[in-house]
């Protein structure tokens, strides 16, 4: 059986958190790409990964980034879903996947700002949680 892929976007001005998992939740693909190649990108990864839905978060430039998908991939289907406290989860997700060394072992995570962009993580939470709300067995 082949399982399904699922696409996530996390939009924003300058830069997007993009994710590509299975239907089981395995992450594929997730980094942050340049708004300004959103089209390329979403196009490249999806020869690559062959998903037919794109789960996107409704933040504020959601609805600029879905009319430039649409029109260079109208095929594609693309779910809105609610990014609600998706940036703190994905910070969680970050220190857990890169947790903290030298001086900053001793300071809380929940205290230190992740030193690089989280967006990516933001995509695949998008994901997962169109996973679990859609794939129910």
């Amino acid at each position: 059986m082949v399982m399904e892929r699922i696409a996530a976007l996390d939009p924003g001005r300058e830069k997007c958190g993009f994710a590509v998992l299975r239907e089981d939740g395995k992450v594929l693909m997730q980094r942050v790409i340049e708004t300004a190649q959103l089209e390329q990108e979403v196009r490249a990864a999806r020869e690559e990964h062959g998903f037919a839905v794109l789960v996107e978060g409704n933040g504020t430039t959601s609805r600029e980034a879905r009319a430039r998908l649409q029109k260079a991939l109208p095929d594609l289907c693309i779910e809105v879903v609610d990014e609600y406290r998706t940036t703190d989860l994905a910070k969680k997700a970050y220190w857990k996947a890169k947790p903290p060394r030298g001086w900053r072992r001793l300071l809380p995570v929940t205290m230190q700002v992740p030193p690089e962009p989280v967006d990516d993580f933001v995509a695949v939470i998008l994901a997962s949680r169109y996973i679990k709300e859609n794939h129910h067995e």
